[in-house]
């Protein structure tokens, strides 16, 4: 039987009462789908329904096949290994002891003797050349996160369950995501803001507040049908304003029409032109018209408003969200910052070596390099977060950084009282107004950061440095595009390139460095 997962009628809230999924009916087969949709929308926990960990309020759940879901590994334990990754560390055991003729002969029945062969080609895979005794903590974020998809298909599940697998990765750990996915051979749902990756789907699945929709084929086709969606959605939403301006002006001519007829009546009533009983009844009759015409006219405007907001919510769901920026003032060629012989790392390890730097007006630079070659220690050290072990740094203008965690932002407090702390002049209207323009709108604003998704605390964190009135004349970003979503990206980007002051950017992402104009690269060697 088919590889296949069945939604039947799911529904789910959040432990606040947040209604996520509605009567949600979809299904997935033996083919690779991407799972897309603005940060919030329940993609993660979508994932996390299908493989068990969450319960559904209503609905039903149905998997044939064997199911593997890829976990993110913040913290392993120290003493954790490959092995222990792989869950063969047993097995490893016992070829050792039978190697050494210790192993009885009901062990050496049991013993697969491909399991080394297997381990290291399962490695090879994600172009990983550890032993299966590594310790977990020896390995870089990137590294780390290939080990797991290498341990993921090991056991060649029917259906993979995968969330941001290139988040953290550097090229060649994206490029190695992307090759075991166009080989696999059973199903695999993907969560990605990976526009490369999304494109070599087999089908795009979009999640929305307003239900599920497929789209057959990768990225590309999935755009362009998006675009298709976007024009009717605007189209349908000038037809309903128009039917309602309509209406308007209809019920208006009628109520006119309406008073007339009754001034006319009540002066021929006046002269004694017609019997009491006769206007009497004329003016009953009209009495009645006029409720009739009321109560039709309100039917008709109550329908014509309906279709507008109905209009209006489906190109919400299509339209992302703006960003404008004011000028940060910074001057062609003035110095932003100067790094003079650098040294940096951790402890006694020294990652970068004797690096100088110099950043001038509003320049964009990347900084490259393949993980672990100390990229968020450069930034940490740039920013004051870590001291160089030798060399100066030299800071000229005011700048903001936002890191991978969002740490700028006070977790307790709500999103229109971080704003407030980091721009104090701002008073409480220019606040909301600049929240307003990164979506955060109303009562959206007063949430708590600690309650925001990882894309959603991203965007709050923009929306507190480039909402300012005046912005930084430097921002550094780390990874700014690994948990939003694709829409939020596309804006950022167009954001980032209305920005007039510079940039220092650690990012794999490359649709978003050549999207944001970057003129210049650093490398940095392993």
């Amino acid at each position: 039987m088919p590889a296949s997962i069945t939604l039947s009628g799911l529904s789910y809230s959040t432990p606040d009462g947040r209604s996520l999924f509605d009567n949600l009916n979809l299904a997935f087969g033996s083919e690779r789908t991407g799972l897309v949709g603005r940060n919030g929308v329940g993609k993660s926990t979508l994932l996390r329904l299908i493989a068990g960990e969450l319960a559904p309020r209503s609905g039903t759940i149905a998997v044939s096949g064997r199911l593997a879901v890829l976990r993110q590994i913040v913290a392993p334990p120290t003493d954790m290994t490959i092995a222990d990754l792989f869950g063969v560390r047993s097995g490893l055991a016992l070829l050792d002891r039978a190697e050494a003729g210790d192993a009885d002969l009901s062990e050496l029945a049991a013993a697969d003797w491909t399991l080394p062969t297997h381990l290291e080609a399962s490695l090879s895979r994600l172009d990983l050349s550890v032993g299966p005794y590594t310790p977990l903590v020896s390995l870089s974020g990137g590294e780390t996160t290939r080990a797991a998809l290498a341990a993921l298909t090991f056991d060649e599940p029917d259906l993979l369950l995968l969330d941001e697998p290139t988040n953290n990765l550097d090229r060649d750990g994206r490029r190695a995501v992307a090759d075991l996915l166009a080989s696999w051979r059973g199903g695999a749902v993907v969560v990605s803001h990976d526009r490369e990756l999304l494109e070599n789907m087999d089908a795009i699945v979009e999640l929305s507040s307003i239900g599920a929709s497929r789209y057959g084929g990768g990225w590309g086709a999935y755009r362009a049908r998006k675009a298709i969606e976007l024009a009717a959605a605007r189209h349908d939403l000038d037809d309903a304003e128009r039917r309602l301006s309509g209406e308007r002006q209809a019920a208006q001519a009628q109520a006119e029409k309406q008073a007339r007829r009754a001034g006319t009546g009540a002066r021929k009533a006046a002269r004694g032109d017609m019997p009491k009983i006769v206007a009497g009844g004329l003016e009953h009759k009209a009495e009645e018209t006029r409720a009739a015409d009321a109560r039709l006219a309100e039917r008709r405007l109550a329908a014509a408003t309906s279709a507008v907001e109905e209009a209006r919510g489906k190109l919400e769901v299509l339209v992302p969200f703006s960003v404008s920026l004011p000028s940060s003032g910074l001057v062609a060629d003035r110095l932003v910052i100067r790094l003079d012989q650098v040294s940096v790392g951790y402890d006694t390890r020294v990652l970068i070596r004797d690096l100088s730097l110099e950043v001038r007006g509003p320049e964009r630079i990347a900084i490259a390099g393949p993980n672990g070659s100390g990229k968020t220690t450069l930034l940490r050290t740039i920013t004051g977060d870590l001291f160089p072990y030798c060399g100066t740094i030299d800071r000229r203008v005011d700048f903001a950084f936002l890191d991978q965690r969002v740490s700028l932002l006070d977790e307790a407090a709500t999103i229109r009282d971080n704003f407030r702390r980091l721009d104090p002049s701002s008073g409480e209207e220019a606040c909301r107004a600049s929240l307003a323009r990164f979506k955060f709108r109303a009562d959206a604003a007063l949430r708590t950061v600690g309650s925001l998704s990882g894309g959603e605390r991203l965007r709050a964190g923009l929306a507190c440095v480039l909402g300012r009135a005046q912005p930084p004349q430097l921002v550094i970003l780390d990874e700014p595009t690994n948990h939003l979503d694709v829409e939020s990206i596309e804006t950022v980007e167009a954001g980032l390139r209305a920005y007039d002051g510079a940039l220092l950017v650690v990012s794999h992402d490359e649709a978003f460095l050549e999207a944001i104009g970057i003129g210049r690269r650093v490398v940095l060697a392993t």
